[in-house]
């Protein structure tokens, strides 16, 4: 099997931006392997350590905080969001957390409406003021679905409110160092650092290009934090018992709330679901990561990636085969 995923990964493997490549399989790591390199600048190469952006990978870990808060009885899932960010204008009187958390909610994506010409980094602050000063939705809350980061980085506005603590602070303190994620991050310039870090990159004019960072790439609740293959593992693992999580949380987080966009794609509290698997794709600048979940078989898959393209999803699906395959014939 390994050296059918090498095959895989040959494009990754140089000189070049790399990956990081995890199988899990009863909780034991089948692959566990990385490829080219985390800097090209300075040569230095991915290693199962190597932390890179988890962009919309990040969403799972806002989903758990907010139920970490309703299982603390600090808030509820149908709270109306206005009870925590009464700021926002009378047309998001409807919206909920729990739509917040399906994509239901119908707000106005945030980067619709930032200015073009100002090149500042946004945060989830920003995001919150930006949307206050819409007067629509896309759709009635609770009446249609459209993925939507500013409903995440909401969120995460809301758990500061709810918790006290700025939000890097409640996901360290409250899933990172329990779990065991010691090196997992949500990366804030000037305030924290990232430890083994790789950088993004775009190919572009015939040559690797340093993308590593955007306009939007400080906001959080959407994408904001930074880990490895290893520490994903222990997020994985954290996932089939409740350690973390309740039953009860953990059955509201994989069950599927709505219909997406894709016709074999439902959405939960920030996994996505098709038939067995649950998985989340994460997509920025300079990186594209998956994780692709079978509960049933206890099988995960990880691909993270330092670059701009292509989406990892099929890759992790033909990876996740060879291993279904190896499974099957024990």
């Amino acid at each position: 099997m390994q050296h059918d995923i090498d095959a895989l990964m040959r494009a990754y493997d140089g000189k070049v931006p790399g990956a990081s490549v995890l199988v899990l399989r009863d909780g034991e790591a089948l692959v566990r392997r990385s490829y080219g390199r985390a800097d090209l600048e300075a040569g230095i190469a991915a290693t199962p350590t190597t932390n890179y952006r988890l962009a919309s990978v990040s969403k799972q870990f806002t989903a758990a905080s907010i139920l970490l808060l309703a299982q603390d009885g600090k808030l509820t899932l149908d709270d109306p969001v206005r009870r925590w960010l009464p700021s926002l204008p009378a047309v998001a009187d409807a919206i909920t957390l729990r739509q917040l958390l399906t994509h239901t909610s119908g707000l106005i994506d945030y980067e619709d409406v930032m200015d073009a010409t100002d090149t500042r980094q946004v945060h989830d602050a920003d995001v919150l003021h930006l949307l206050e000063a819409q007067d629509r939705t896309y759709f009635a809350p609770g009446h249609g679905y459209r993925y939507s980061n500013s409903g995440y980085a909401l969120l995460a506005l809301i758990v500061e409110r709810a918790s006290g603590q700025r939000y890097a602070d409640f996901l360290r303190t409250r899933i990172f160092v329990p779990l065991g994620m010691l090196d997992t991050v949500a990366f804030e310039d000037g305030i924290s650092s990232v430890t083994h870090r790789a950088y993004g990159y775009s190919f572009e004019d015939g040559t690797w290009q340093r993308t590593d960072q955007s306009t939007t790439s400080a906001v959080l609740g959407d994408g904001g934090i930074y880990s490895s293959i290893d520490d994903l593992a222990r997020w994985d693992a954290a996932l089939y018992d409740q350690r973390l999580l309740s039953a009860d949380s953990l059955r509201q987080a994989f069950m599927p709330a709505t219909k997406t966009d894709e016709d074999d794609v439902e959405y939960g509290f920030g996994w996505r679901i098709t038939g067995e698997t649950l998985w989340h794709s994460g997509e920025t600048i300079g990186f594209r990561n998956v994780i692709v979940r079978y509960p049933r078989q206890h099988l995960t898959v990880v691909v993270l990636t330092n670059r701009n393209e292509p989406e990892p999803y099929e890759m992790a699906k033909k990876i996740a085969a060879l291993a279904l395959d190896r499974v099957a014939a024990e």
